[in-house]
């Protein structure tokens, strides 16, 4: 009888682990990609346009950069706040590919996890780095536990509070 348990739990266990979601095969980030080449022609773009440059840092290894990744393209309010005012650049970080470059360039978001973002602005000057973590839910899911994921009104507001206009100190002038 104790056999059987242990056989049935096994199994069971198995099939939890196979039917878990998992990044295989899903690839936003491009590893092979120049990643200081990306930048500088994101900020020259994004000079041009009036624009800052929204990094996300990441890789395909990571489901909460591609999650995070998929909220943000399938969120209409999100995609048009990062379309108007942002020029967006993903940049992997992964075992083989860490991007030494553009990780010192940036001011080593790293250092918080990932995904991580990096607000530039038409020069390329870092203006602020974003631990995702504080763009996290705190919703209650059906269970009572805090839900997994991000929160699309802390992105929103992330997005609005470092958008050029925001920024500019003339925005707030009396007039």
């Amino acid at each position: 009888m104790k056999r059987l348990f242990i056989l049935i739990a096994v199994g069971l266990m198995s099939t939890a682990a196979f039917s878990q979601t998992k990044t295989d095969g899903v690839h936003i980030y491009n590893p092979e990609a120049n990643a200081m080449a990306d930048l500088k022609a994101a900020t020259e773009k994004a000079a041009k346009a009036n624009k800052h440059v929204l990094v996300q840092v990441g890789g395909n290894w990571c489901t909460w950069c591609i999650a995070f990744h998929q909220l943000v393209d399938t969120t209409v309010v999100l995609k048009q706040a990062i379309n108007e005012n942002y020029e967006y650049v993903l940049v992997n970080w992964d075992k083989d590919h860490h991007n030494d470059e553009a990780m010192k360039y940036l001011g080593f978001p790293n250092r918080f996890g990932y995904p991580v973002f990096v607000v530039l602005d038409g020069k390329g000057k870092v203006l602020h780095i974003e631990n995702s973590s504080y763009l996290e839910t705190d919703e209650p899911g059906a269970n009572g536990k805090k839900k997994v994921g991000h929160d699309v009104k802390k992105i929103s507001s992330f997005l609005k509070g470092w958008t050029v206009a925001a920024v500019n100190p003339e925005t707030y002038k009396s007039k």
